[in-house]
């Protein structure tokens, strides 16, 4: 099968700029890529925690920013470009806030877009002419399986998923051409604080080290869409093709534990 990406077997020569990186996904992921030898960038808008991240990782860069600050994300691309240089950008910031119809909050909302879908706008804004002018690199970010199609309490999360999925599809398309590779993620449940707040049963949980396991999996194989784990992401692939009423029945009682 051919591949959509070049594969990234040897981390050793790359500069990574991991955001969202004070916990998660984000946070595991900039430790698997510091262990493969990258040179790795973290961001995120909790000093703190990147301080404690590098100390843990001795090499790897701290540059504080909010994800939803223009100002601070144009300043810190000129940082990291000029001290470090980025081959490789990944996107995990996120926002989750469980919302049904019952409990329409629309700052919230625009929370969730703020944080998931404008901030990687941004980005794409100052990087994107770094790469085109050197005609390399790799653009990733970070969606979920609530792309597929509506969940139940990700009124407000999924629709930014669902467009941040659309975005990168798009990009892909228009930046094969200049070398530059792109893909996307589309975890189920992982362990992370923002998945803490679920009130339910989360099917096939797994591990912020897994995650990054299986991203770095993804990216070695030359993957587009990156998702897992594969016995929950292939269940709710095959949802996603099933006739609305089913869907509607199924996903509830198997997400939520609702009745259909």
């Amino acid at each position: 099968m051919a591949r959509l990406n070049q594969p990234i077997t040897d981390w050793r020569s790359r500069k990574v700029w991991v955001i969202g990186a004070s916990s998660g996904i984000g946070a595991a992921l900039a430790s698997a890529l510091h262990k493969q030898g990258a040179m790795v960038a973290v961001s995120a808008r909790s000093a703190v925690a990147l301080e404690d991240l590098c100390l843990a990782h001795p090499g790897m860069v701290a540059a504080p920013m909010d994800a939803v600050d223009p100002v601070q994300i144009q300043s810190t691309v000129q940082r990291l470009e000029s001290e470090v240089g980025l081959d490789v950008v990944v996107y995990c910031a996120g926002y989750y806030q469980p919302m049904r119809a019952q409990t329409f909050d629309l700052a919230a909302l625009r929370r969730h877009w703020q944080v998931n879908y404008d901030g990687w706008l941004m980005v794409l804004e100052q990087v994107l002419p770094l790469l085109q002018g050197r005609g390399s690199g790799h653009l990733s970010a970070i969606s979920s399986v609530a792309a597929y199609r509506a969940l139940p309490k990700a009124l407000a999360y999924g629709p930014t998923k669902a467009a941040l999925t659309h975005l990168m599809q798009g990009l892909y398309v228009d930046l094969k051409p200049a070398n530059i590779d792109v893909s996307v993620v589309s975890p189920g449940f992982v362990s992370t604080p923002m998945t803490a707040q679920n009130d339910f049963q989360m099917p096939a949980l797994i591990s912020p080290d897994e995650a990054a396991r299986c991203l770095l999996d993804g990216w070695a194989r030359g993957e587009f869409e990156i998702h897992f784990p594969k016995r929950f992401t292939r269940v709710m692939k095959v949802l996603s093709w099933l006739p609305w009423r089913w869907y509607f029945a199924i996903t509830r009682r198997l997400v939520s534990g609702d009745k259909p």
